[in-house]
């Protein structure tokens, strides 16, 4: 079997005396969506964090093509793309801007005008952050997780605060990540993404 690209066993994670994360296992295969499902509070955020390497288990194993995220290093981030709710982009900064500024960290990015055009930015491009809409910032921080070619793509709620349109223009870029090899996983409170997109659920409870 081709190895998993996410692959957690065990993982742990306690603050104080709370359990936040109780022995969870689980997997996501090259070319194949998984989304992390479960309540408020159930741990998907810290689930993700530790994925992504931001924070570190107590218990357990996690790695992410084959290496530890926490300490992958620069390496490893290169060959992940990370959409994360609060993308952390200068209020002061356009679209465009901010593509090409993330594109100059890869060694073989994604054209940022061709990004623009494939999420739909192209009429803002040169809309300063603080006057995007938030399902303009969300298709923003999407295109700034393509730019280097991910592996692997870690989305937390893609779809938030997108209309209709924007919502199954990104749904179509997904699937294309999973035509293309790459191994996603997804968090969403919007049960049709999740029926429409994901091969596999994780439920947290």
């Amino acid at each position: 079997m081709t190895p998993a690209a996410i692959e957690v066993k065990g993982l742990v994670k306690r603050y104080g005396e709370r359990t936040i994360l109780d022995g969870i296992d689980l997997s996501v295969q090259p070319g194949e969506i998984v989304a992390l499902l479960g309540p408020n509070g159930a741990g998907k955020t810290t689930t993700v964090e530790i994925v992504e390497g931001y924070r570190a288990g107590d218990a357990g194993t996690v790695r992410v093509l084959g290496v530890d995220p926490v300490r992958g290093g620069r390496p490893l981030r290169a060959r992940v793309g990370l959409m994360l709710q609060d993308g952390g982009f200068d209020i002061r900064a356009r679209p465009l801007e901010s593509l090409r500024q993330y594109a100059a960290f890869h060694a073989d990015p994604r054209d940022p005008e061709a990004l623009l055009d494939l999420v739909g930015l192209r009429p803002v491009a040169a809309t300063p952050y603080r006057r995007l809409s938030g399902g303009e910032r969300q298709r923003l921080a999407l295109a700034v997780a393509l730019v280097g070619r991910p592996e692997v793509a870690i989305l937390d709620e893609p779809t938030a605060g997108m209309d209709p349109e924007a919502r199954a223009a990104t749904r179509d870029i997904v699937h294309g990540l999973r035509a293309d090899g790459v191994a996603v996983l997804l968090t969403s409170h919007d049960l049709v993404d999740v029926e429409r997109l994901a091969d596999r659920i994780a439920i947290l409870a």
